[in-house]
């Protein structure tokens, strides 16, 4: 797990009171600073601080590229044996029984980018969230307030729609998910309005909904 360091001792506390016993280890990894969390082939997530009442930190996920696509088809054709498809799909070369250098972009395409999503957290509006999340395929992002109370917004720590559709603008992501709507409005159609006057790919962020990044 990894979050700022009094969300550790909350947890503990509560699992001391409850006397709950975990059927695994607990690892906490306490933040302090923008840093990369996990990195494999695959993923890198990393954290980045934003702007609450209580320290608070945003989460990036970015996927690897992956390898390069076989023209199957003429792949097949020029005999290369299957014992290289893996090869190609690393960007090499095939040099054939004579000597002849089929060259990887002849039978293959370059691999799909990587998707990237940003999860904003609890903040007021931050523009220093920016360089963290530019250029996203997906953010979310607080839209705890209708943009006519932005002081109360700025006051309690939070965000309104128009706020966070200047964020997806100014970073220039590709969509924006709004969240953490207040309770004390009734219905949400005028968040994903006010919003997409700034931001027009924006939604809201339903629970039990799956949004897929494209």
């Amino acid at each position: 797990m990894y979050g700022p360091s009094p969300l550790q001792q909350i947890i503990e506390m509560q699992m001391n009171v409850a006397e709950t016993i975990l059927p695994y280890p607990l690892y906490f990894h306490t933040l302090s600073e923008p840093a990369v969390l996990v990195e494999n082939e695959k993923i890198r997530i990393s954290c980045f601080p934003t702007t609450h009442r209580i320290e608070c930190y945003g989460f990036l996920f970015e996927e690897k590229e992956g390898k390069r696509k076989l023209l199957i088809d003429k792949v097949r054709k020029l005999n290369i044996p299957i014992s290289f498809y893996s090869s190609l799909q690393n960007g090499l070369d095939y040099i054939t029984p004579r000597g002849q250098t089929i060259r990887n972009d002849e039978v293959t395409t370059a691999p799909e980018k990587g998707k990237i999503y940003a999860f904003c957290a609890d903040t007021r509006y931050e523009e220093s969230i920016i360089p963290f999340i530019t250029g996203a395929d997906m953010i979310y992002h607080e839209s705890t307030y209708l943009d006519n109370v932005r002081d109360k917004a700025f006051e309690r720590f939070h965000c309104t729609t128009r706020q966070a559709a200047e964020i997806a603008r100014k970073a220039d992501v590709k969509k924006l998910l709004l969240g953490h709507f207040s309770s004390k409005y009734s219905t949400l159609e005028q968040f994903e309005t006010e919003a997409r006057e700034i931001f027009p790919n924006t939604e809201l962020a339903i629970e039990g909904s799956t949004y897929e990044i494209h």
